[in-house]
């Protein structure tokens, strides 16, 4: 079925490191949204993150072996090249500008990230270049804070057809069907402890761990 206008996805994040959760969370966010692609783009430094475990570098190249020949990801490594604090603003405005003024425009957001979202980088301005779409699993129950709810009740819709009836501007929260509840931080440990990931991390990216021994002690 051709589309009448672009769907384009931003998946962002440290990906320290990327795991089967995050890439299967972009394989079905692009397919209940019917996005033409989704750009996985890997952050240098998080304003509300941590410091990454590993550098910039070597996180683009597992996400770059984690993603492989996925049909419809595509990654993206603009962030990188920035100087000074990584806004997801900025990267939508790139984005909004390359796509151009009709392109449904959508940022994907986990549920620990949209519990921050009141405290985000120019969030009108944000919501002018593009929707969100919070990530969540069945039987989740997404953190509506009473500020989050002031600042962005009447902006959420129901469904895709609603939030697609426009270029941007709205919430959706997406309840994704599979189950994998992997965390980069219990994977560091694990790494840090030399325990198994089998199964936890695409074998790309764990021979790629291995071989460079990453989040060593």
């Amino acid at each position: 079925m051709t589309q009448a206008v672009a769907r384009i996805g931003m998946f962002g994040g440290t990906f320290d490191p990327v795991h089967l959760g995050h890439l299967r969370s972009a394989v079905e966010l692009r397919e209940a949204l019917m996005l033409d692609c989704v750009h996985m783009i890997p952050a240098p430094s998080p304003p509300l993150r941590g410091v990454p475990q590993v550098d910039a570098s070597q996180r683009l190249a597992l996400l770059e072996a984690g993603v492989g020949d996925t049909p419809g990801l595509k990654v993206d490594a603009r962030e990188l090249d920035r100087v000074g604090p990584s806004y997801s603003v900025d990267t939508l405005s790139e984005l909004r500008a390359e796509y151009g003024p009709s392109a449904r425009l959508v940022m994907a957001v986990g549920v620990d990230a949209f519990s921050r979202f009141a405290q985000w980088e120019r969030l009108e301005a944000l919501f002018e270049l593009a929707h969100v779409v919070v990530m969540a699993r069945p039987g989740y129950d997404t953190p509506w804070s009473d500020a989050l709810r002031e600042l962005l009740g009447h902006r959420e819709v129901d469904d895709v057809a609603a939030l697609m009836a426009s270029p941007s501007g709205g919430i959706l929260v997406l309840s994704l069907p599979s189950r994998i509840d992997v965390s980069a931080t219990e994977l560091r440990e694990r790494l840090a402890d030399g325990r198994s990931v089998r199964y936890l991390l695409p074998d790309a990216v764990e021979r790629a761990i291995v071989a460079q021994k990453l989040y060593r002690r």
